[in-house]
Parts: structure tokens; sequence; C-alpha cells
């Protein structure tokens, strides 16, 4: 008898589930259906424009490892390409670039060049005045001198730059600019225009004394300038800040996707993958 009464409760309850899947299936929309739907997304979003459009617009500028063309082929590279590059490929969407200079990244951004800056932006509260920063940030780095070989028995340490007798070469309208200010004040300024490396050419010639950028940019460039260059005190980065992409404020859903995206990309390891690779490639090629 006791067997009896289990199976028959097996039954009821097999036949009551039948009967809730089904109902769930006539109100509820199927899984596939539930996740490709606009779950209320605003149709003046970012993210909702590039799906529709099927393009995703991005800028750049250019600097080692991070983000940079080829020399021999012309063809785009670099931990943060490839992150943009499989953002687009998870979205479904074709990807679109547009290069510019660190000194013209937000106000392109803000004049809707395009809708995300995927280089190497370092976040500086200037910066963060007027374009958004993603949170997480996609890495966070800090920063190194690079000098002529000639001086390095000249300086030691980065304190011996915060000198009036030393000349710091720095691009216009990057977080070098506002860092020489504020860390090296009695230092002098040579300041260049363009792309980023245009500010170590002082340095080769000996018209700067240094030139200041993030740890890895520095140490790439030393390497592959090695009859020249070397990297002041390269065990000890100075000023550790976030270093990552950058949006246009007033668009909280591709804000929220973006800092989602990123943080997946974070926990996915896909961006220390990527970044160890790139720096294994140029430290030994």
């Amino acid at each position: 008898m006791m067997a009896d009464k289990i199976e028959a409760n097996k039954r009821e309850l097999f036949t009551g589930s039948l009967i809730v899947a089904s109902a769930a299936a006539l109100i509820l929309p199927g899984v596939a259906v539930a996740q490709e739907g606009d779950g209320g997304l605003d149709p003046n979003s970012v993210l909702s424009k590039t799906r529709k459009a099927g393009t995703l617009r991005m800028g750049y500028a250019q600097t080692a490892p991070w983000f940079y063309k080829d020399a021999k082929t012309g063809a785009l590279q670099g931990i943060y390409f490839d992150v943009a590059e499989e953002m687009c490929k998870l979205l479904q969407v074709k990807s679109e670039y547009e290069e510019t200079t660190f000194a013209d990244s937000t106000l392109a951004l803000r004049r809707g060049d395009y809708d995300v800056f995927v280089s190497s932006l370092t976040y500086t509260v200037p910066r963060a005045t007027t374009v958004a920063f993603p949170t997480p940030p996609l890495w966070q780095r800090g920063s190194l001198a690079l000098i002529h070989k000639d001086n390095v028995g000249r300086f030691k340490t980065m304190e011996d730059l915060n000198s009036p007798d030393v000349t710091i070469a720095v691009n216009t309208g990057t977080s070098a600019e506002a860092q020489q200010r504020r860390l090296f004040p009695k230092s002098k300024v040579l300041a260049t225009t363009g792309q980023i490396l245009t500010a170590t050419e002082p340095v080769r010639t000996k018209r700067a004394d240094a030139w200041l950028n993030g740890e890895n940019d520095v140490v790439v460039f030393a390497r592959k300038n090695a009859s020249w260059a070397a990297v002041l005190d390269e065990e000890h980065p100075f000023d550790k800040a976030p270093n990552t992409w950058a949006i246009r404020y007033g668009d909280p859903a591709w804000e929220s996707f973006i800092s989602g995206f990123c943080n997946y990309m974070i926990t996915q390891g896909f961006v220390k993958q990527r970044y160890d690779y790139y720096m294994n490639q140029m430290l030994n090629p």
C-alpha cells in the first residue's frame, strides 16, 4: 500500500510539473528571446543604436603595447585592440575605428566622432569631469621615465628629475603633462604635439633629459631603442593610476554595459592574457 501511495504521489508531481511548464511556455518568452529583447533599453542609448546599426564606432590613439599599428602591415593590434574586437564579436556588431591623438581624444569623444575611446587613457580628475571612466578599470599601471643612456650615471631615482637643470619632454594632452607639473614642478618642460612618441625624440637628441609615460610603454620603447634609450629606476614605477577606456556622460545604459563588460574581461582573465602575450612579444622578439 505504501509503495502504491508513493508511486501515485510521483505521478501527481510529474503531471503538475507538466501543467506548470506548459503554462509558463504560453506566457513567458523563450530563453533566447528573453536574452535578445531590449529589456526596456533606452532607444537613444549608444548600446541600442549600435545593435540596431550593427557597427560600433571606436576611437584610438597609438601607444604600444596597448593599441598600435604594425609597422610593416599597418594592421591594428595591441592589448586593448584585442579587447575591443572581443566586445564587438560578443555584441555581434562590426568594429569601426577612428585614429586621433591623446590631446584630442576626449574632445572628439564628446563631439560624437566615436562612442567609446578604446586606447589606454589614464584616469585624471580633469578628464573625469568631462568623460566617464568605466568601473572597474581594465588595468592599473604606474609611470616611469625614459632617459638617454648617456645619463644613466646622472639620474638614479625619479626625485633626481625634480630640478631646475632638468628638462622633461611630454606630449600635450597626455596625463604626463599634468604629472610633470604636479610631481616635478622644479623641472622645465618641453611640450610636443601629435602622437605620443614624438616626445621621445627630444630625449634622443638630448634637448630633453627625460620622457614620462606609462611603465609598460616606457619599458617597451626602451627595449626597442636600446642603442640610446634607458629606463630610470625601472623597478620602482610611480604614480599608479587606472588605465582604461572612456565614454560620454549621460548614457546610463551604455555606461552600465561598458562597466559590466570590463569586469567580465578582467574576471575571465582575458585582459591579463593579452597583456602577457604582447609584453612577451615585445620584450622577447
